[in-house]
């Protein structure tokens, strides 16, 4: 499938989660196979050179594509999880969003001294890739960049990570 064929299955939902804002569903791409597929390929093909040793997945839908993606690469998968969620210990940081604060958690030295691709669905604002980078950096890990299935250009994600290198599938 083509990116634009791929684009087509999002699900445009106005005004939502705030007036003024289309949110882009990608429920449909998850629920049709080929599509998923697809977007899994597009997402692994610009790292398959790079040295990679594991793969970080923001939660929730980080987790979809980063255990693809590292299946595919043929790496591990951290998953970085809300506070709480994974046992001790844990490297903890905190973050703002455009509407509050949050919190991302890692397994202690899950990234210490290893190459680490962060994955997530969307890139918006940067705010939680931001958090991600922090996570593997507090741990010594080094971040070769970010594989997004989504970027919304607007939001300016890709200039707050800069120079982080972004590889976005769908824009």
């Amino acid at each position: 499938m083509t990116p634009d064929e791929l684009d087509n299955l999002l699900r445009p939902i106005p005004d939502w989660p705030k007036p003024g804002v289309t949110f882009r569903d990608i429920g449909p791409l998850l629920d049709e196979p080929k599509a998923l597929m697809a977007a899994v390929a597009a997402m692994v093909a610009p790292w398959r050179d790079t040295p990679i040793d594991v793969v970080a997945g923001a939660e929730s839908r980080g987790f979809i594509f980063g255990t693809a993606i590292a299946l595919a690469l043929g790496v591990g998968f951290a998953p970085l999880r809300k506070p709480g969620k994974l046992p001790p210990p844990v490297s903890q940081v905190s973050y703002t969003l455009e509407y509050g604060e949050d919190q991302l958690e890692a397994a202690a030295n899950a990234f210490t001294e290893r190459r680490v691709l962060l994955v997530d669905d969307v890139l918006a604002t940067g705010g939680t890739l931001r958090a991600a980078a922090a996570l593997v950096e507090q741990q010594q890990g080094v971040v070769v960049g970010a594989s997004i299935l989504l970027e919304i250009p607007i939001l300016e994600g890709r200039q707050l990570l800069a120079p982080m290198r972004i590889e976005s599938v769908l824009r």
